[in-house]
């Protein structure tokens, strides 16, 4: 589906055909099991097409990057699901306790309805397969809309997905901020939706209407804190991976280093010295993604500007051509020095390959620095002091923590993932999606003969009894 011209009742039809067809007929273990395993098999032999879309959408995104990050996490996780369903849909026994008995209760994982899910554009496969075959695994029907700044990737998407599953099953919609909001509308029975803060809260107002559950991944900015006993050529070698992967479009990649004073130079040309080994001189920059578009290349060059007009010392870690850097919206891995709190680098997500760094005196002043800001999405600890990895995560608050590396606990299924505050709310992934997405229904069985039924007045009849149950 194409939504065009009035996108508002285009959606309510295709809404209404995906739930009575839900209605009808639920997804029973057989069905999602086979739409599961169907989906994987599909997308297993599109692997090469997807990686295609991505970089022509991105203009250039390695071939690897895409096989790693919206490939393998969406096989893992479909894996993940098949191994896991029929355990997590069987009902789970819970006792009643004595003054109940001989009653019997249990909860129950039941489809909620129809899931929509919005996705963005920066791992613009994994962030919309990953909730949908979610939702599927839940034995719900699914309405994707996926972003409109991947056109490519969302015309791979529709193909597959019409492919592999019914229409009444499975729908996808395409369109401009003006069908999302739309979308975000709609009376859905959850709506998982992957994107900034800003537009979140947006979409949380839109569901409000209809009091709709909501997932909401957000961003932030998300610090790692380099301790003193930590090596500074590990931590570079893992912050230039989290930093650098997709050219820094990642949610949770880290948006500034907090590392002790004495040892700021030293993690810098350690950086450096990671950018070489990795990309070389960047004449062949084919392990290097590119910046999604325009708009978003000239927002990170306002970032270094504003730097640069501040005072700041700005550090690019591979010298690039500017005309080059414009032409294939090539921005060099860069860093950003004691940038304050006034800086733009530091108001904002970063989205892209800047990094600022600053140091501290105490490991109390690192940590103020993270609390003084909106709970981030990830926070990365670098120590191999038990105690000190401790107090850092005694004292924070964020969505998920990797310690002594970066964004790896997004990869982990039996995980959840989610933010906290500003950076999101709800996880999914694994158990926790299959969870968020269902419908946790307590059920209670009573037997023809209950204590329950002497609980009526006259009171007076029953006061023995019912200072017995009391006690």
């Amino acid at each position: 589906m194409n939504a065009v011209g009035s996108p508002d009742q285009d959606l309510q039809v295709t809404l209404a055909r995906l739930r009575q067809a839900w209605m009808d007929k639920r997804p029973d273990h057989a069905q999602r099991r086979d739409d599961l395993q169907r989906l994987r098999a599909a997308f297993k032999a599109r692997i090469g097409q997807m990686s295609d879309a991505i970089a022509a959408d991105f203009g250039h995104r390695s071939r690897h990057e895409s096989v790693i990050a919206d490939g393998m996490t969406v096989t893992g996780e479909i894996d993940h699901l098949l191994a896991h369903l029929r355990g997590w849909m069987k009902p789970e026994r819970v006792g009643v306790g004595w003054r109940f008995w001989p009653a019997r209760a249990q909860v129950r994982a039941v489809p909620v309805g129809v899931v929509g899910v919005i996705s963005p554009w920066n791992y613009p496969v994994n962030l919309a397969l990953v909730p949908l075959a979610t939702a599927i695994a839940a034995g719900n029907h699914v309405l994707l809309k996926p972003s409109e700044h991947t056109p490519q990737t969302s015309a791979f998407l529709q193909s597959l997905l019409a492919e592999v599953f019914p229409p009444e099953r499975v729908s996808v919609v395409q369109g401009d901020a003006g069908v999302a909001a739309a979308f975000s509308a709609l009376p859905l029975d959850h709506l998982v939706f992957t994107g900034s803060t800003t537009v979140g809260r947006k979409v949380m107002a839109a569901a409000a209407q209809h009091l709709t559950p909501l997932t909401l991944e957000l961003g932030g900015k998300s610090p790692a804190v380099v301790a003193t006993d930590y090596p500074l050529e590990a931590a570079a070698a893992r912050l230039a991976t989290g930093k650098w992967f997709n050219a820094g479009q990642t949610c949770i990649a880290p948006d500034y280093v907090l590392v002790d004073a004495g040892r700021v130079d030293a993690l810098v040309q350690a950086l450096r010295e990671q950018v070489g080994a990795r990309y070389g001189n960047f004449d062949d920059a084919s392990d290097y993604s590119r910046i999604i578009n325009d708009a978003q290349f000239a927002r990170l060059k306002g970032y270094v500007s504003d730097a640069r007009a501040r005072g700041l010392q700005v550090v690019e870690l591979a010298q690039i051509d500017a005309e080059r850097q414009r032409r294939e919206r090539l921005f060099p891995p860069t860093v950003i020095l004691q940038p304050g709190d006034d800086a733009t680098v530091m108001q904002e997500e970063i989205f892209g390959p800047i990094l600022p760094v600053r140091g501290y005196r105490t490991l109390d002043d690192a940590i103020a620095t993270i609390n003084g800001r909106d709970r981030p999405l990830a926070l990365y600890p670098f120590s191999h002091d038990a105690a000190t990895v401790e107090k850092i995560l005694g004292r924070t608050v964020s969505g998920g923590v990797t310690v002594n590396d970066t964004l790896l606990h997004f990869a982990i299924n039996g995980l959840p993932f989610g933010g906290i505050g500003a950076s999101g709310m709800g996880a999914y992934h694994g158990r926790a999606g299959f969870d968020a997405m269902s419908k946790r229904l307590p059920v209670l069985w009573q037997t023809k003969r209950a204590g329950s039924d002497l609980l009526r007045p006259p009171y007076s009849k029953v006061a023995k009894f019912i200072d017995f149950i009391s006690r």
